[in-house]
């Protein structure tokens, strides 16, 4: 999705924005209220994401390679409703939407 429409998911379906970057590009900068599970440990640590099975999940990294990547391992782990942001991070700061350090 882009980021307007990724802002729609948020707003009106309360979707959860899923940050799937290392940890040091998260604690650079992020979207308001993402919850952060590097692409790396998606797999092992996908169970932490249960509480959300009955949203939207919006995975963004930070240009949009790896989202695509968590969409599919989101798929494996149950979640229907998986869309990634497209151009990520950079796409969605670049658009003067907000972000959280």
């Amino acid at each position: 999705v882009g980021s307007a429409d990724a802002t729609l998911l948020v707003n009106r379906q309360d979707a959860l924005l899923l940050d799937v970057r290392e940890t040091q590009e998260y604690e650079g900068g992020r979207l308001p209220k993402a919850v952060h599970i590097p692409l790396s440990q998606l797999d092992s640590r996908g169970s932490e994401l249960a509480r959300y099975a009955g949203r939207p999940v919006v995975a963004y990294c930070l240009s949009g390679n790896r989202s695509r990547m968590a969409v599919r391992a989101l798929a494996r782990l149950g979640f229907t409703d998986v869309y990634h942001l497209q151009g990520g991070y950079r796409a969605w700061k670049d658009a003067g939407l907000p972000v959280e350090k």
